[in-house]
């Protein structure tokens, strides 16, 4: 297979063009003949364009390039070797939407021949490569997996908004359903990710290994969390005390914030959820869940509470919240704690403006029906950074007192000012 893929006697097709799905089409189209497939049309149109519409690639990175983008499923017939890299998401009761997941499939097997490769990069609970998603590819295609079509898993490993670790300078967990399969599978990640695969055992092995390393991560924030809201209940910054502790050789650096995203804030979700099916209740996952789960009320209430402490009628304050999407410097708005810190907010009847020069105007009105602030005005009762944005970085003391009322109020959800910086004419908070 790598070998009549190197030579183009063969084609890959990667389906799915999100912000895992781009980078990696974009990484084989330099070595292979790619066809890069998503439904959204208009997404389909911008990079026919040579525009990433999640703004994480610059155009440089479609020159050089070989890949064909589409939205027409027929084209897919052409492709031997896919890669699925849909989003896997919860829905609102937290149980796993493998929804966009078993269309893909679905697609996937209509497209297929023997001898042909499918692997997913999608994060899912261990098993379901092969238990939820080869069921699909065999229906639709009249074809029998192992024996016809050979299946892998080779989970998505890339940090948005890094622009110095890309997709190509992390190493990659690789698995197939044989060895044959494994060898293949490595051989052709292995050709362009240039730090390297690691073959896993069994493709349960390697998606085990995805779901745990942002469960582990959930587990550490949560727990710095829960110190950070004992602490404040002490009259202690836990950001000192972090730094304090971090002088000991094996303390593990993690900072309290809101655990969004669609990663570490969803995938312990799908280790949950087969953990039950196989009738065991995990304790430790879920306490954490919990506890991160619970942070954009905590946070709401302190300054509730802060205002309050003020003088101030709730019903007559307007705070800005300047940051909405999941992260830093990145336009994601998926599965953002800091909409959960607005609505909060507005449940005390407060009016809430929210301001971020990364996110889609539109694109948070259609998922929170929420409207952003073009520019910041004045006359705010407080403000909340809720994202350690570049542009915000740099603003200083008298930046907030300025575009503030009397008593003004300060929350540095991420801690990216200096406490020493603020003095005593602003009330500043952080976590």
């Amino acid at each position: 297979m790598f070998t009549q893929l190197k030579d183009k006697k063969k084609t890959l097709a990667v389906v799915g063009l999100g912000y895992v799905g781009l980078p990696i089409a974009l990484a084989f189209a330099r070595k292979f003949r790619v066809i890069g497939f998503d439904i959204n049309k208009d997404r389909i149109a911008a990079m026919q364009a040579g525009l990433d519409p999640s703004q994480e690639l610059g155009p440089e990175s479609f020159e050089g390039t070989d890949i064909q983008f589409t939205a027409d499923e027929a084209i897919l017939k052409e492709a031997s070797f896919f890669v699925v890299a849909v989003p896997t998401d919860v829905d609102p009761h937290k149980v796993p939407d493998l929804t966009p997941l078993k269309k893909a499939s679905a697609t996937v097997g209509r497209a297929l021949s023997k001898g042909d490769y499918v692997i997913y990069e999608s994060t899912v609970y261990p098993g379901c490569t092969e238990e939820d998603c080869m069921p699909i590819l065999e229906s639709e295609s009249g074809l029998r997996g192992y024996k016809d079509f050979k299946i892998g898993y080779s989970p998505e490993r890339i940090s948005p908004g890094d622009k110095t670790r890309t997709v190509t300078d992390i190493l990659k967990i690789v698995a197939g359903c044989d060895e044959e399969s494994t060898e293949n599978i490595a051989q052709i990640y292995n050709s362009v990710i240039k730090a390297g695969v690691y073959r896993a055992s069994t493709i349960k092995v390697a998606e085990a290994a995805k779901v745990i390393e942002n469960t582990q991560r959930d587990l550490n924030i949560s727990l710095v969390n829960e110190l950070a809201i004992i602490f404040d209940r002490m009259d202690i910054d836990t950001k000192e005390v972090l730094a304090a502790a971090g002088t000991k050789w094996n303390f593990q650096p993690y900072s309290p914030g809101l655990v969004g995203g669609h990663c570490i804030g969803v995938d312990p979700y799908y280790l949950l959820h087969k953990s039950k099916q196989l009738g065991y209740d995990p304790q430790v996952i879920l306490s954490g869940r919990r506890v991160n789960d619970g942070m954009p009320a905590f946070v709401a209430k302190r300054l509730v509470q802060l205002l309050t402490q003020k003088g101030k009628n709730l019903s007559a304050c307007k705070v800005l919240v300047m940051g909405i999407t999941f992260k830093e410097n990145v336009a994601d708005i998926r599965n953002s704690k800091v909409v959960d810190v607005v609505r909060e907010l507005m449940d005390f009847s407060i009016n809430v403006h929210i301001h971020d020069p990364h996110a889609s105007p539109n694109e948070v009105a259609h998922a929170y029906r929420l409207t952003l602030q073009d520019e910041i005005s004045t006359g705010y009762d407080a403000v909340i950074v809720a994202v350690g944005h570049q542009e915000f970085l740099n603003l200083d003391h008298d930046y907030f007192v300025n575009i503030q009322k009397g008593n003004p109020i300060l929350l540095d959800i991420k801690g990216i000012y200096k406490k020493e910086d603020m003095n005593t004419s602003l009330t500043y908070w952080r976590l």
